[in-house]
């Protein structure tokens, strides 16, 4: 009994955390930059046992696809074991509201990859809906053998900032 209490307890403090990552709802969109091709670093082998990033965002967007939001959620914070419950329920909160406003998840496209270095890695994506496309920004950390969900963004702004790039910015 007291061994499931603590499972409970813990699964909570997960859910919290999560949401305290995520309540920034602004994604970085001027990452460090790389040399690596998002393609390459994307199939780039790990060794044996440890769970590759990209492994860790294909099983989050199976189950927000076909499960829900907050197993989702839950699923890719596990690997962190600082996360705070409190926001990763009011991050889970939002990202619900937000679907239940756009419509039904479509597909995925990675917009971008970037690579710090072999230690923090981030993977920008454009997350189709039926009516309007989000964006998911997901930073991993590996500070020793696994890698962690370090942050976790999502915001709807990818189409306004797209629409700020084709501005004439430059005066004769």
């Amino acid at each position: 009994m007291l061994n499931s209490r603590f499972k409970a307890t813990r699964l909570i403090v997960l859910i919290v955390f999560a949401g305290a990552i995520g309540s920034n709802l602004s994604a970085q969109t001027k990452p460090a930059a790389t040399t690596t091709k998002p393609e390459a670093a994307a199939k780039t082998p790990t060794a044996a046992g440890i769970i590759a990033p990209t492994t860790l965002i294909e099983k989050f967007f199976r189950s927000y696809d076909k499960e829900s939001t907050t197993k989702a959620m839950i699923d890719i914070f596990k690997t962190n074991p600082l996360i705070d419950s409190n926001s990763l329920v009011k991050l889970i909160s939002k990202i619900d509201t937000t679907r239940s406003l756009i419509g039904a998840y479509t597909g995925k496209d990675l917009i971008v990859q970037r690579k710090a270095s072999n230690s923090l890695i981030l993977y920008s994506y454009l997350v189709k809906h039926q009516n309007q496309p989000l964006r998911f920004t997901f930073m991993f950390y590996k500070p020793k053998n696994e890698w962690v969900i370090y942050r976790l963004y999502f915001d709807d702004s990818v189409s306004s900032e797209l629409e700020q790039s084709a501005k004439i910015t430059a005066k004769p």
